[in-house]
């Protein structure tokens, strides 16, 4: 019982000072478990066979089992496996004897309290008792023994095995109802714990909130309220228990509004009559079988006053945005308009891909490329180059330049002049490239135009100056050396056809010359061009068959032009010479005449090596040739002729051969 108390106090000051809330549910033994053996084991141990055999026969029970062996050491390796109820153990034993097996098992902590019944026919003296009663024995039976005598004694130590058993099974039993109990008590321990918890902190929370918290019953009358009331309403907590929640708020519908678990929006009166917005929020609870009501009051004047600056400030950004965003309506329109009717090219790139986003009219009349050729491509579509640069090294567009004076190829090929201006922009939050190009081509051409105009006006300046007095003296040289011709002397018969073959090739530069001259005027007739090119002809073909060449015409029919036939012969002849020089043998010169447009073309081309593509800008000027003996005035005459006739030169060039077209407007 010591033990068992012992062990309970362990248990209950473990379950007390546990800091959990598990719960111990011990296993509760049966009370008919310790029955459910129907048989109580008995040990017997005797050397000799007829002796066990008596012993069954004389303690043969339905309610025994008994277990025989003919040994000390047999009875120790049994006492190992079963409990028993007692042990009859005779004395006199080959090796073991029954006392040294005797105080062996009383040396085992289990089987020390089982006990032992000594039976011998022997050692029936006193001091052979005493030893068997020290090592351990019960009581002492001497042989031969009365049968009841000897199943009353066994008898009597099984019901005293089985007292102890119902004892041991009543202080488990007990053990197991101490065990509930302190769960029980644990239990309830945290119970009280929990709530006393749950009511500190719900004191707690009512009395830091800042709203009004009140308790209501089912008829609205208020049971209980706060200390924020005082300050919310100006009544003292006493003056409004008791009283019905109305005298604070105006809750007009009972069933709908005090019953439902959600927030409202209602008005507050205070005890000096004024009102104020409020919150107000109901809670249903149960508490000893009655319903009660919590209600919390929120003072929201605040938050109006604050809804109602805010709804007036979202007023003036509305009002604000509407107005920034007509006038972004406006600018983009007004952008657009410009950037539609603008002459220059104007196009607007994205920085992250490069796509094009939108291009203006002027860019694509310029380029050639149709809208959607451009739109949402990312490569380029015009290679940019500066003038110091070749053509195909295109321009960061995000550095930004002013004016930068460029080249762009166009969709047909041709390269174009233009000065380009750069500018980063924000459209819809992505950052892009705007650009302005500003086609000059016309300009460029016409600026060359003006400086080859204006060394031909000096040249004819100088033509007109000095020509004529060249030439007297010339003639008179002429005539002398005709003179001296006539005399027919040897010596220097010789030089004079040289001298006068170089005068008359002098004559013929200063008549050339003179026609560049400024104040040269034209004699404009309305005429037919073919009339005058035709009778040309044959003295052309005739110079191509002395070379090995060919002559191939296709003549049509062309409206009248304002002609001086003089200088239109002399343009054919210059043109078609040179198209005749410029060729090998075997070469054909093309002469043709048709309407192109608005303009009558005079295309005259040859199968020549062509010309550099840097010579092209110098052949106009006067003094300028790739001949040995050319005197450098034959294009630039043919371009000062085409002037005065308001006509242009075009030059195509190649590998293959030259074309020039001479186009003469169309006048009516």
């Amino acid at each position: 019982m010591q033990m068992a108390t012992k062990k309970l106090t362990e248990q209950k000051n473990f379950i007390v000072n546990c800091n959990d809330y598990l719960v111990c549910s011990p296993i509760t033994p049966s009370e008919d478990a310790w029955e459910a053996e129907n048989k109580v084991h008995i040990l017997l141990v005797d050397d000799r066979k007829e002796n066990l055999l008596s012993l069954e026969a004389v303690l043969d029970s339905p309610e025994y089992h008994l277990v025989s062996v003919q040994s000390g050491e047999e009875a120790l390796r049994c006492m190992l496996n079963d409990e028993f109820a007692c042990v009859l153990l005779d004395v006199q034993m080959p090796g073991m004897n029954g006392f040294e097996t005797a105080k062996l098992i009383k040396q085992r902590e289990k089987s020390r309290h089982i006990p032992i019944l000594f039976i011998t026919a022997i050692s029936k003296a006193t001091e052979h008792v005493v030893q068997g009663y020290e090592a351990g024995a019960i009581d002492y039976i001497f042989k031969p023994f009365h049968p009841d005598t000897l199943r009353m004694k066994v008898e009597g130590f099984i019901q005293l095995y089985r007292k102890q058993k119902q004892i041991e099974y009543q202080r488990e039993m007990l053990r197991y109802r101490t065990m509930e109990l302190l769960e029980a008590n644990k239990s309830h321990y945290y119970t009280l714990m929990e709530l006393q918890k749950s009511e500190a902190l719900s004191r707690t929370i009512v009395e830091a909130s800042a709203d009004t918290i009140l308790t209501l019953d089912e008829n609205r009358i208020i049971l209980s309220a706060n200390q924020v009331v005082e300050s919310m309403f100006g009544y003292q907590i006493c003056e409004i228990i008791g009283m019905h929640i109305e005298l604070l708020l105006e809750i007009p519908s009972k069933n709908s509004r005090c019953r439902e678990d959600r927030i409202i929006e209602t008005v507050a009166t205070r005890s000096d009559h004024t009102q104020f917005a409020v919150d107000v929020q109901f809670k249903k609870a149960t508490v000893q079988q009655k319903h009660i009501y919590v209600c919390s009051i929120r003072d929201i004047t605040e938050r109006k006053q604050l809804e109602i600056e805010r709804k007036h400030h979202y007023q003036q950004l509305e009002q604000l945005v509407n107005e920034r965003t007509q006038e972004l309506v406006l600018s983009q329109e007004l952008f657009q308009k410009i950037f539609q009717s603008s002459p220059c090219l104007m196009a607007i790139r994205s920085c992250k891909d490069r796509c094009y986003i939108d291009v203006n009219k002027s860019w694509l009349s310029y380029t050639g490329y149709a809208y959607e050729e451009v739109k949402h491509l990312p490569h380029d579509r015009l290679i940019l180059a500066k003038e110091s640069v070749q053509a195909e090294c295109a321009i960061d567009l995000e550095d930004a330049v002013r004016n930068e004076k460029i080249s762009y190829v166009t969709r047909s090929g041709e390269v174009r002049e233009g000065l380009l201006s750069t500018e980063k922009i924000n459209i819809r939050g992505e950052c892009c490239i705007l650009s302005v190009i500003t086609d000059i081509t016309d300009r460029v051409y016409l600026e060359k135009e003006m400086a080859r105009l204006d060394r031909l006006h000096l040249i004819g300046e100088m033509a007109a100056g000095i020509a004529h007095e060249i030439r007297n003296p010339m003639t008179t040289v002429r005539g002398f050396l005709q003179l001296e011709k006539s005399k027919k002397d040897t010596e220097s018969f010789q030089f004079v056809d040289i001298m006068i073959t170089e005068l008359d090739r002098a004559n013929t530069i200063i008549t050339e010359f003179l026609t560049l001259a400024k104040n040269r005027t034209s004699n404009l007739k309305k005429q037919h061009l073919l009339p005058i090119i035709e009778p040309l002809l044959p003295l052309v073909q005739a110079e191509a068959s002395l070379s090995g060449k060919d002559l191939y015409t296709e003549l049509k029919a062309c409206p009248e032009l304002f002609l001086d036939v003089k200088e239109i012969r002399q343009l054919f002849l210059n043109l078609t010479l040179n198209g005749m020089e410029a060729m090998n043998s075997g070469g054909v010169l093309t002469v043709k005449t048709y309407v192109k447009d608005q303009d009558v073309v005079l295309e005259i081309g040859d199968q020549g090596p062509g010309i550099d593509e840097d010579l092209l800008d110098k052949i106009w000027t006067p003094f300028f040739t790739t001949k040995e003996e050319g005197t450098g005035l034959g294009l630039a005459v043919c371009y000062s002729i085409a002037n005065r006739h308001h006509a242009r030169i075009e030059v195509e060039t190649s590998e293959r051969g030259t074309t020039f077209f001479v186009l003469f407007p169309i006048r009516s």
